[in-house]
């Protein structure tokens, strides 16, 4: 019975070991034999040595393509209309009876007298020499007004029209006062703009500009005061606001050749006018002589000078008088522009300025707006001197 139980256990033995080596087999046979992986072999310049053996570098990811952002143009600039000749001789009235009518008053008052004694008529006088009247036009006026008042009487009219009258002739109703702005031959006229820098010179020449653009003529800019770095880039700006082309050189080049090249342009464009605004240094009369000639000279090879305008401030009085007086001597001044005449109860510098120059004061300017700058009437003037 023993020997029984010795072969049952052995039997078993040998079945669980047959059964442990049949799964193993088949586990064997499951899993496929193993190879080797090949190296990648790229071309030396591809690729990177690595002890003998090429390895390909990792590919970089492709770079993004920039988004092309769309192209917007600049929008095109809003030109302004600038106001007619008539707007601005109603506001050259309404500006000056605002500003100048102490003057006007002062002598209707005095004028207005009971009776006119000598203290009154030196009263008179004096209110004319502190308006800048001057001191020949002044004796010139008392006289006329002591005639006419004293002599003549009641037959002269109120003292308010024979004062109106007087101061009219005074003005100079007889002057030309057109702005010679056309050439010949089909040419463009050409204005010189001269003047000290602080008159308001470069402003001036762009609201000349606005004027002749109310007119619907055509006009090239020059900007041949090349000194001052701000006066090209404002003359420019003037410029852009109406549509007008300006011709422009580097700071410091020389000013003769803006101004030739900007009358050349106007040539070949046939355009009406064109306006040049010149340096305001007056250091010396012999250094400011010797460039505004220059200038003149080297415009009058293409075509003549039509207009040389002197501006002046209002406000400067005796000083303004002393530059007058130098330009005149340098170039032949045609007409006079008077800035800041809305701001000053000195009215009589128009009288004074042309007695000392002998030409017309042609255009005044009103305030700081950009179509503050009117021809000038003697008639409307003296309206609104006496308020």
């Amino acid at each position: 019975m023993l020997v029984t139980l010795i072969v049952v256990i052995a039997v078993v033995v040998l079945a669980l070991v047959g059964l442990t080596v049949g799964l193993v087999g088949r586990r064997r046979k499951a899993a496929p034999p193993s190879r080797p992986v090949p190296p990648v072999v790229v071309p030396p310049e591809e690729g990177v040595s690595d002890g003998g053996t090429t390895v390909a570098e990792p590919e970089a990811p492709p770079a993004e393509q920039p988004v092309a952002e769309p192209v917007v143009e600049p929008a095109a600039p809003t030109l302004e209309k600038p106001e007619s000749t008539a707007s601005r001789l109603v506001r050259l009235r309404q500006r000056l009876a605002g500003s100048q009518s102490g003057l006007g008053r002062g002598l209707l008052s005095l004028l207005s007298r009971d009776r006119l004694d000598e203290e009154t008529w030196e009263d008179i006088e004096d209110l004319l020499l502190t308006a800048d009247v001057g001191v020949a036009p002044t004796q010139e006026l008392v006289e006329k007004l002591r005639t006419r008042l004293r002599v003549e009487g009641s037959a002269a009219g109120d003292p308010r029209t024979v004062l109106r009258e007087e101061l009219v002739e005074l003005v100079g109703p007889g002057l030309d006062r057109r702005l010679q702005i056309s050439g010949a031959d089909g040419r463009p006229g050409v204005v010189l703009v001269v003047g000290v820098n602080g008159t308001g010179k470069t402003t001036t020449v762009g609201k000349i500009a606005r004027i002749l653009v109310a007119e619907d003529r055509s006009v090239v800019l020059g900007a041949a005061d090349t000194f001052r770095a701000a006066a090209s880039e404002q003359l420019t700006t003037w410029g852009q606001r109406v549509g007008v082309e300006v011709v422009r050189g580097p700071e410091g080049s020389d000013p003769a050749s803006v101004a030739f090249e900007a009358v050349k342009d106007g040539i070949d464009k046939a355009v009406d006018t064109v306006i040049v605004d010149t340096a305001g240094r007056l250091q010396n009369k012999a250094g400011l002589m010797d460039e505004l000639g220059k200038v003149k000279r080297v415009i009058e090879k293409q075509t003549p000078v039509s207009e040389v305008l002197l501006v002046l401030d209002a406000t400067t009085g005796q000083n303004g008088l002393i530059q007058a007086r130098v330009f005149s001597e340098v170039v032949d001044v045609t007409g006079i522009v008077l800035t800041k005449l809305d701001g000053s109860a000195k009215g009589g510098i128009v009288v004074q300025v042309q007695r000392e120059l002998g030409v017309p004061v042609k255009l005044v300017g009103l305030g700081e707006g950009p179509d503050d700058l009117a021809p000038f009437s003697p008639e409307a003037f003296v309206d609104a001197l006496l308020g």
